[in-house]
């Protein structure tokens, strides 16, 4: 089965909201065994609306619309679809009673407008929205499926989870599709692709490789297709192991989860600990790292120490290698983060040091010159990067690079 999405607001398409409720639905959509065919964004104007809808027809079985099903005049998504199937608009009973029954909650006036939420065309299936006013719409006509749910994210995903997905799978026999994610660092997608290339050409029709690259990172994604969930994965378990003892060091993890996700798990199973030194990365690390539910297991915090001062009293380096050497030295990255491990008491450590840029290089110290250390008690390992002229992308890579070598030291500590 092909489905389609369409995202309807001009808030969209002028920047002011960012369409995360379509990169949700596919995700949900593909483990129900729907392959999305294409993603739409369009705007609140009845001929683009009926026009997406028309073509959407054309590509997909079914087809989701979020957005337009608010109170106000600018919301047109209902009365656009009533004219897309050419019927008209009823009041539907159940819908009337749950805006009733949420007014009367909260103990509102019920206006007009709000008493409108209840109106949808007449050839749908209400579905009953229970975290909001404006009702779902289920149509099925001349052999095609649309789903028209409101664009608020949190009242679509229970939408979907709760009642659009288990009733496709009542309705149709969908097949399996199963994702397998290899995240890889330290080595760009055309020499991945070179290393793997006899493995790529030996798989069969119903698997897929991509390569989904990101600064620093690559993500080997392996999609089956078929009908018999347990044969399918361990085929494709068997072509992901392939590559992983293909591509070898450069490995960070199975699955789809960001490098430093990869490393909390790693250092949680282990009950090892990490502290950082930041400067030039203004305290990114911390925030990757703490973002992620449990971190507070294993990540002690640290220090952004962007001055010579605070590099000195907070992390302990010492003047005169400041002086001597720089801030961005392999002396100073050193003593970094030496003095994160032992002053915040962690197993490991991570420091950075660098020029971020746009400004601030030297002949000898471009823009995009960092230093990155990381350590344990058995070891301390520190490299010199050069990235590029970027401020926002040298603070990415120098994140990503800084976690790929913790990650390896990790390893080689286990031997």
């Amino acid at each position: 089965m092909l489905a389609e999405i369409i995202t309807i607001g001009d808030e969209i398409l002028i920047g002011q909201v960012v369409d995360t409720n379509s990169a949700w639905m596919a995700q949900q959509l593909n483990n129900a065994g729907i392959r999305v065919k294409q993603i739409s964004s369009v705007s609140d104007d009845r001929q683009h609306i009926l026009t997406a809808l028309a073509e959407a027809a054309e590509r997909a079985d079914i087809i989701f619309i979020t957005g337009g099903l608010g109170p106000t005049k600018d919301d047109i998504t209902k009365k656009t679809l009533a004219e897309y199937f050419g019927v008209g608009m009823v009041e539907n009973k159940a819908a009337l009673n749950n805006v009733l029954k949420i007014f009367e909650k909260y103990k509102r006036p019920l206006l007009a407008v709000n008493r409108l939420q209840a109106e949808v065309p007449e050839n749908c299936e209400v579905i009953i929205n229970n975290n909001g006013t404006a009702p779902g719409m289920w149509f099925n006509h001349n052999g095609k499926i649309y789903v028209s749910m409101p664009g608020v994210p949190f009242e679509m995903m229970y939408m979907m989870e709760e009642q659009v997905i288990p009733k496709i799978k009542t309705l149709f026999k969908l097949p399996v599709i199963i994702h397998k994610t290899i995240l890889t660092v330290g080595e760009g997608e055309s020499f991945l692709a070179e290393r793997i290339a006899d493995i790529e050409d030996s798989l069969p029709p119903h698997i897929k490789l991509a390569y989904l690259p990101k600064l620093g990172q690559v993500r080997l994604r392996l999609s089956g297709y078929g009908e018999n969930e347990s044969t399918l994965r361990k085929e494709v378990d068997k072509y992901a192991s392939k590559i992983i003892e293909r591509v070898g060091d450069f490995v960070v993890a199975e699955g789809d989860i960001p490098i430093e996700k990869a490393i909390l798990n790693y250092m949680t199973e282990k009950g090892l600990t990490l502290s950082v030194a930041e400067s030039c990365t203004g305290g990114y690390l911390s925030h990757l790292l703490t973002q992620h539910a449990g971190s507070s297991k294993v990540f002690f915090g640290g220090a952004i120490s962007y001055s010579y001062e605070l590099k000195e009293s907070m992390l302990g380096v010492k003047n005169e290698t400041l002086w001597q050497y720089g801030a961005v030295s392999e002396q100073t990255v050193s003593e970094m983060v030496e003095g994160a491990r032992l002053n915040f008491k962690s197993d490991y450590a991570i420091a950075v040091t660098g020029i971020a840029g746009p400004d601030g290089g030297l002949p000898d110290k471009p823009v995009g010159t960092v230093w990155i250390a990381v350590a344990s008690a058995k070891k301390m390992i520190a490299k010199k990067f050069t990235f590029g002229t970027k401020r926002h992308q040298n603070i990415e890579r120098s994140a990503t690079m800084a976690f790929f070598m913790l990650n390896n030291l990790l390893k080689d500590d286990e031997k």
